[in-house]
């Protein structure tokens, strides 16, 4: 798969939905960011640099932002199952966009420095 359009077209109909909404959310609020595809999955760069990854497993969608994200997030985050800078959103649960956004936009502040973002 080389764009991120193939990646989510080849996903099952409950995984494409989710994965096309979180990818909105992301291209909405950071309309500058590049995306791309990178470690097998739809990879969002700002500047050069690391925004945010998504990917489909078996019964969740995993956010791989970066650890200074979650570490800044660990409260909202604490009733999901992560790792160091990844997160899995489960499949039969609503993706928490709210809190999705709010990530991108701390991770985006951080490539930026004091830039707004909106």
């Amino acid at each position: 798969m080389n764009t991120v359009d193939e990646y989510i077209a080849a996903q099952s109909y409950k995984h494409q939905a989710k994965l096309e909404t979180m990818r909105q959310a992301i291209k909405k609020t950071i309309p500058d960011a590049l995306e791309s595809m990178a470690y097998g999955m739809p990879a969002y760069k700002l500047k050069g640099k690391p925004l945010a990854y998504f990917g489909a497993a078996k019964n969740h969608i995993g956010f791989y932002g970066t650890p200074v994200t979650h570490e800044a997030f660990a409260e909202e985050l604490s009733g999901y199952k992560q790792g160091k800078g990844s997160v899995q959103f489960p499949l039969d649960e609503e993706l928490p966009i709210a809190l999705i956004i709010k990530m991108i936009r701390y991770k985006a502040k951080t490539i930026n420095g004091s830039e707004k973002i909106k």
